[in-house]
């Protein structure tokens, strides 16, 4: 991922790259108490580049490192899906694409459930991933991933949150993400998980 020593984040507006409002916000409110100014990608017109790494990390950097450049400040970008275990892993770092160019994320858990079912498995193992890469103009880049596991369900509960909050429960919960509030989820999620590893790695000193 990147050498040692980190690199650490000084002040100054910090870029989300990400063009889903749901990432920006969780983003930015877990960046609060850093008194961090945030900005997202989509706001200062910055296009999206293509997502072609073959790893969740992979296309954070793509994300974050174009950002990056493209504004001439640090970025930090957001890659994350869901995987299944019934599935062999899938939809993977095709969370996003299976919900097609409408973004309707209720097709894809509806496709998600068709498909468990059609394994004739009882296996619900999922689990949430999330990589966090905070980049430099220069081209630097930091980067960690995070997770959190659980189970899927159906049918999906729940309106909080996006994409497959509805129908992923957490280890220990009974809730779905889309049921818990805000703060309930920031508090064990897989972007959660990043989040804290990024921040002992760059925003604070360790």
């Amino acid at each position: 991922m990147t050498s040692d020593p980190s690199r650490k984040l000084q002040s100054g507006p910090l870029v989300v790259a990400s063009h889903n409002a749901g990432k920006v916000r969780e983003i930015s409110t877990l960046l609060t108490p850093f008194k961090i100014e945030t900005r997202a990608a989509a706001d200062l017109g910055l296009g999206e580049p293509i997502e072609d790494g073959t790893s969740f990390i992979a296309n954070a950097e793509i994300k974050a490192r174009a950002a990056a450049q493209a504004s001439n400040m640090v970025a930090l970008a957001d890659d994350s899906g869901l995987e299944v275990e019934a599935l062999d892993g899938a939809p993977g770092i095709y969370s996003a694409r299976m919900a097609g160019p409408d973004k309707d994320f209720d097709l894809a858990m509806q496709r998600i459930h068709d498909q468990m079912v059609a394994t004739n498995s009882n296996n619900d193992n999922a689990r949430f991933v999330c990589a966090l890469s905070l980049c430099w103009p220069d081209g630097h880049c930091e980067t960690v991933e995070g997770e959190v596991r659980g189970r899927i369900v159906w049918p999906k509960r729940g309106n909080a949150g996006f994409g497959y909050d509805p129908i992923f429960v957490a280890d220990g919960e009974t809730l779905t993400f889309g049921e818990m509030n805000p703060e309930a989820k920031h508090a064990i999620s897989h972007r959660a998980d990043a989040f804290a590893k990024i921040m002992a790695r760059c925003l604070k000193d360790t």
